[in-house]
């Protein structure tokens, strides 16, 4: 079997799950949305008739409902997506034990070894979107390839309900003519680096030396080059993978925008403890911090840091955190803050730093785990930080002076 990994995207699914419960929806546009009356008022999905009409995920409802002034508004049932999700998981598994999830409505799989069963890779993906289609009321998009970022590129390519196949052939007579927008990881800031180095396409970056790159986007950019000339090699996990996690984060959306540095300051205290006691869950320590920002006219940036010292701890993360959001040196008005804590290793794989004052590290941590343990028993609320209480702000934690 020359492509045996497929990529399944369930089409508009949201939107398509809510149509089953209420099927008056299905021939006029419809939006799943958050509370409008909220600072969740954005779109979370839309049918097909409303993209007709320009309606674009994560816009807000009072943008929508410009372009499409008829547009019906569903809210959300997370449930539903879940259980739908779980279905539509069970039959992948009938053709392999190798389904890995990219998000609630996305799935890799790997059928290379079921040839023999159900047949080639395209014969497989025709399968399961009947099935999916019969079998739920849903319709799904299948991407078949040689490795997971092709078989995304297919699945994209064409919607809804279709199957596209994309070999070593297509690489450069269809792939290398996409957009860079299209290949995974390229968002917006890295499209518009990418502009302005004169790169427009996925063959563009093919074709450039990946020292070039990577002098360009660092890691990321050499891993673009590895994507754009089809040499990403990633296995598709087994259904059954328990993956460490390679970065927890948290963020909010804020009920109202932040104007002033300690609201700034208390926003990233609490999105730090909640981080560091997400580490100390699975024993991690993060080496990396990254900071989201988006302002209320929805401009956003990610910033982030390399520790001196993997750390686990509330205000080590929350003092890299500010550093960052400082230095920006920016007037916002703050719509949504996130913290991630990246670059993990395991609690047993730390090396010592010299920049950083271990007795009152540990004295930190040995806090945080008694902290952990009253709130476990007693509930979130039973401790605060006295700074959150007084508006005062956090000390540093202590550091050594370099040699």
């Amino acid at each position: 079997m020359e492509n045996g990994i497929l990529h399944v995207d369930m089409n508009n699914f949201y939107a398509s799950v809510e149509t089953l419960y209420a099927p008056q929806y299905r021939d006029v546009p419809m939006a799943v949305a958050g509370d409008k009356e909220s600072r969740h008022g954005i779109i979370l999905a839309k049918n097909m008739l409303a993209k007709a009409k320009g309606v674009q995920t994560a816009e807000p409802i009072w943008q929508a409902m410009r372009k499409c002034p008829g547009l019906q508004l569903v809210p959300p049932h997370h449930e539903r997506y879940a259980y739908f999700s779980q279905l539509a998981k069970k039959i992948y598994q009938d053709y392999t034990d190798r389904v890995e999830a990219f998000s609630l409505d996305e799935c890799w799989l790997d059928v290379y070894g079921s040839g023999l069963l159900f047949g080639d890779g395209r014969r497989i993906a025709e399968t399961i979107r009947q099935r999916v289609k019969a079998e739920l009321g849903l319709t799904v998009s299948i991407g078949v390839s040689f490795n997971k970022i092709f078989a995304k590129l297919g699945s994209d390519y064409k919607k809804p309900d279709a199957v596209t196949e994309f070999g070593r052939r297509e690489m450069e007579e269809i792939i290398w003519n996409m957009p860079c927008s299209d290949l995974l990881l390229v968002g917006p800031s890295t499209e518009k680096t990418l502009r302005r180095y004169g790169l427009h396409t996925i063959g563009d970056i093919a074709r450039m030396e990946p020292g070039v790159m990577r002098s360009l986007l660092g890691r990321m950019g050499e891993t673009l080059w590895v994507y754009a000339n089809g040499l990403d090699d990633s296995p598709v996990q087994r259904v059954d993978a328990q993956e460490e996690p390679k970065s927890i984060g948290n963020s909010t959306t804020l009920p109202r925008d932040l104007t002033t540095d300690q609201e700034v300051r208390e926003t990233l205290y609490s999105l730090a403890e909640t981080v560091a006691a997400r580490l100390r869950r699975h024993r991690m320590r993060a080496q990396e911090v990254q900071i989201t920002v988006r302002s209320s006219d929805f401009q956003e940036i990610q910033r982030q840091k390399r520790l001196p010292g993997a750390a686990r701890d509330s205000a080590t993360l929350y003092q890299a955190a500010w550093e960052l959001y400082k230095k920006e040196n920016k007037s916002w008005a703050v719509r949504l803050l996130g913290l991630r804590a990246g670059r993990l290793i395991r609690e047993d794989e730390e090396q010592v730093s010299f920049f950083e004052d271990g007795d009152s590290r540990k004295r930190r941590e040995r806090l945080e785990d008694a902290v952990d343990r009253v709130r476990e028993r007693y509930g979130s609320e039973s401790l605060r930080r006295a700074f959150l209480v007084k508006g005062e702000e956090p000390s540093p934690p202590e550091r050594k002076a370099p040699p």
